[in-house]
């Protein structure tokens, strides 16, 4: 099958499928969850986390007052929750309340996490950067909630136990086919 290479850009949308999460934050007594798939980790010692959020965003302005923020996995038996946290502002209503989301204490920072979520990090902010329309959130992860017996003795998510959400653009969901898991050595 042959490629088209083109100059127009346009809306780019090729890196897809990406899991989604939902970002979570909280100050002066108002909290907020939205859904992100622009997320990577970036190093592991320190732990570090980035998300990418436009500065528009009312979770934006509460993880900037605070200086920490929530990620929350969540399984793909919950993609209503994804497409509904993000079609809503948060300046508007209680999403916690309307969406009844429910919740589960931190234990290092004031964020919400999600109890439907497979595995939670809580990040203390460590820098922010805008790029172009988004700003690149960075923050140190300064605790982890995961649900016991998920992930195998090496850390891999069990695809057996838990579909994880993938995003795919335009609102469409998918998840990871626990048949397609094939480990391949790297060798020359």
């Amino acid at each position: 099958m042959e490629k088209i290479a083109t100059k127009d850009i346009g809306k780019f949308s090729h890196h897809y499928p990406k899991l989604a999460a939902i970002i979570t934050a909280s100050s002066g007594g108002k909290e907020n969850a939205m859904t992100a798939a622009w997320h990577s980790s970036i190093s592991i010692n320190p732990p570090i986390y980035g998300i990418s959020i436009s500065p528009k965003r009312f979770t934006y302005q509460l993880i900037s007052q605070s200086k920490e923020f929530g990620i929350n996995f969540i399984p793909f038996e919950k993609a209503h929750l994804a497409a509904s946290v993000g079609g809503t502002s948060g300046q508007k209503i209680d999403k916690f309340q309307k969406l009844n989301i429910l919740k589960e204490n931190p234990i290092k920072t004031g964020v919400p996490l999600l109890k439907d979520a497979y595995a939670s990090y809580e990040c203390k902010l460590l820098d922010s950067k805008i790029y172009g329309d988004h700003v690149w959130v960075v923050g140190e992860i300064v605790a982890v909630h995961f649900q016991e017996g998920i992930f195998t003795g090496n850390g891999i998510l069990d695809l057996g136990k838990v579909k994880p959400l993938l995003y795919l653009g335009s609102e469409f969901y998918a998840t990871a086919d626990k048949d397609s898991l094939n480990f391949i050595t790297r060798r020359i």
